[in-house]
């Protein structure tokens, strides 16, 4: 059976392409958010088997990106969500 989102990388310092299989839309996101942390590439995006368009696949690593940043953020400065919504505008 088709996985609902593919997404293929590289880890860092590699040439193989890896691709991470799941069906939970929350889980894609947060594969995203630790493949950015490390700093492995992202080559595609896939939802039912279909590439996402360069937008709906920058939405994701958007929203992927600023989470991390949120935590970070959270981490480096003892921040609350309310704090780095309203300094940085990230959601947290």
């Amino acid at each position: 059976m088709l996985k609902k989102f593919s997404i293929d990388y590289t880890p860092k310092h590699n040439a193989r392409v890896f691709t991470h299989l799941t069906d939970d839309p929350i889980e894609a996101e947060e594969f995203l958010m630790q493949l950015l942390a490390v700093g492995a590439r992202i080559k595609e995006i896939r939802h039912d088997g279909k590439a996402l368009t360069e937008h709906q696949s920058d939405k994701m690593v958007k929203v992927a990106a600023e989470r991390v940043a949120s935590l970070m953020l959270r981490e480096s400065l003892c921040l609350d969500a309310v704090e780095i919504k309203s300094r940085f505008g990230f959601a947290a």
